[in-house]
C-alpha cells in the first residue's frame, strides 16, 4: 500500500534520515567540545602530568589548534544540514562522504600533532587511536551501509599509514609494536569495526523504512477512509488490495431530524459540540459492527458495511448498528432532555461500485450506484412515514429481521416502480 504514494514515502524517509544525521552531528560536536575541555585542563592545570607526557614542552594552545577546527567544521556542517532540512532539501551523497572523511581524520591529526611532542609508540598506545572506534560507532546514525564501511576503511588506512610514517617497521626488532603484523592487525580490527557498523546501519535503515512504510500506509488508509475508521478495520485494510470493484455493499444513511431549525437557537460552538458528542456515540456503534462512516453530511452521515472488506453478514451488521443507534438516541434523550434529538435511518443492500475517487491530490474511498441512492431515499422516506428506521426488502431477508413491519410497496422519488419497504419496530 505504501507503493501507492512513493513520493510521500521517499520524502518521509529522507527527512527521518536527515534527522538521524543531525542527531549524530550534535553528538560529535559535543564529544569534540568535551575532548577540548578535557585536554585543555590537563595541559593548563596538571603541570606534573603534562611534563611527564611532554618532556620537551607543549604549547597551551595545542588542544585548541588540534581540535578547534574540527569543532568549527562540525558546527558549520550542522548549520548547513539544518538549513537544508528547513528548506526541505536532501544532503548530497558526495558531501556525506566528504564529511565522513574529514570527521574520521580528526584522530589522525591529533596523533600526528602529539607525535611531535611524545614518543610515537606512546601516542599510538594513548587515547587518540580509540577515537576511530567512536566515529565508527557514530557512523551507524548515518543509516547508510557504505558510509559506515567508508568510515571504517578511512580509519584503518589512516592508522596504518601513520604508524608506518611515525615509527618505521622493523621486522627484526625485539619490540612487537615495531612490527608490520602488530599495526596491520590493529588496522584490520578498525576495518572489521566498520563492517559491523555498516551492517548495523543497514539494519537500522531497514527498520526506519519499515516504520515509514507503515506510517505511509496508515496515512493512505486515513486519507481514503477518514479519521472515523476503527483500529481493527485499519489493520485489515493495511493488508487489503483496495482495487475498484463491484461488490455487495450494505449502505446506511442517518440524518438528524429538524437539526437545521435547532441551529438557529444555538451558537456555533454549541452546535458543533452537540454534533461531536452525538456522532462520537454513533461512530462507536458503527465500529463495533464492522462498518465505517464513509462521510459526514452536515447533520448526518453515510456508513458502509462490507465495502472495503467483504462481509457476508453486512446486512445483519448494519441492522444491528441501526438498532443500537436507536437505543443510543433514546438514552441520549433521557440524559440530555435539553438537547433531545430525533433521527431517520435508511438501509439498503445491493451491488455498488467501490473505489478511490477524487483528484491525484485527494482521494476518498467510497461506494456509488443505485444501492447508495436507494438507501438515501429510504432515509428521506422516514419523514413521510414517521418511522425512525426503514429498510429495503433485501436487507430484511439478508438480516433475517423477523420483527420488521411491512409497509408494503411505497413510491420512492426517482424510481418508476414502487419499492417494498419495512420499518423496524
Amino acid at each position: 500500500m505504501a507503493d501507492a504514494a512513493p513520493g510521500a514515502y521517499a520524502h518521509a524517509l529522507k527527512r527521518e534520515i536527515l534527522h538521524s544525521e543531525q542527531k549524530r552531528m550534535r553528538v560529535v560536536a559535543a564529544l569534540l567540545a568535551f575532548l577540548l575541555c578535557f585536554t585543555s585542563i590537563g595541559v593548563l592545570f596538571l603541570p606534573t602530568l603534562r611534563d611527564r607526557l611532554f618532556p620537551s614542552g607543549v604549547s597551551p594552545w595545542m588542544p585548541l589548534a588540534g581540535i578547534g577546527p574540527f569543532i568549527l567544521f562540525e558546527l558549520i556542517a550542522l548549520a548547513v544540514l539544518r538549513y537544508r532540512l528547513a528548506t526541505d532539501r536532501d544532503f548530497p551523497q558526495v558531501a556525506r562522504f566528504v564529511n565522513a572523511l574529514v570527521e574520521t581524520s580528526m584522530p589522525g591529526v591529533i596523533i600526528y600533532v602529539l607525535a611531535r611532542h611524545m614518543e610515537p609508540h606512546l601516542v599510538l598506545g594513548f587515547w587518540p587511536p580509540l577515537l576511530y572506534f567512536v566515529f565508527i560507532v557514530l557512523s551507524t546514525l548515518r543509516l547508510d551501509f557504505w558510509l559506515s564501511l567508508w568510515t571504517g576503511a578511512v580509519a584503518a588506512v589512516q592508522l596504518f599509514v601513520l604508524a608506518a610514517i611515525l615509527m618505521p617497521f622493523d621486522p627484526t626488532g625485539g619490540q612487537p609494536e615495531e612490527t608490520f603484523v602488530y599495526h596491520f592487525s590493529r588496522s584490520v580490527m578498525l576495518l572489521l569495526g566498520g563492517v559491523a557498523a555498516a551492517i548495523v546501519a543497514r539494519s537500522l535503515r531497514q527498520q526506519f523504512e519499515s516504520s515509514v512504510a507503515a506510517a505511509a500506509a496508515r496515512d493512505r488508509v486515513t486519507n481514503l477512509f477518514g479519521q472515523h475508521v476503527s483500529p481493527v478495520v485499519v489493520e485489515q485494510l493495511l493488508d487489503a488490495e483496495l482495487e475498484s470493484a463491484r461488490r455487495t455493499v450494505c449502505v446506511m444513511f442517518l440524518d438528524i431530524r429538524g437539526f437545521t431549525a435547532m441551529t438557529r437557537t444555538r451558537s456555533a460552538d454549541e452546535t458543533v459540540a452537540l454534533l461531536n458528542d452525538f456522532f462520537a456515540e454513533m461512530i462507536e456503534i458503527v465500529d463495533r459492527n464492522e462498518g465505517f462512516i464513509n462521510k459526514f453530511l452536515g447533520d448526518g452521515f453515510l456508513a458502509l458495511f462490507g465495502a472495503a472488506l467483504p462481509d457476508p453478514a453486512a446486512a445483519a451488521h448494519a441492522l444491528d448498528a441501526g438498532r443500537a443507534m436507536l437505543m443510543a438516541v433514546d438514552d441520549w434523550n433521557r440524559g440530555h432532555p435539553e438537547r433531545a434529538l430525533q433521527v431517520g435511518i435508511g438501509i439498503h443492500i445491493g451491488e455498488a461500485v467501490t473505489g478511490s475517487i477524487g483528484s491525484p491530490r485527494r482521494k476518498e474511498y467510497t461506494a456509488i450506484g443505485d444501492t447508495v441512492n436507494l438507501a438515501a431515499r429510504l432515509e428521506q422516506l422516514t419523514k413521510e412515514t414517521g418511522a425512525r428506521l426503514l429498510m429495503s426488502d433485501p436487507v430484511r431477508i439478508a438480516a433475517a429481521a423477523h420483527d420488521a413491519v411491512d409497509l408494503g410497496l411505497l413510491a420512492v422519488r426517482g424510481y418508476n416502480e414502487p419499492v417494498r419497504v419495512w420499518r423496524l419496530r
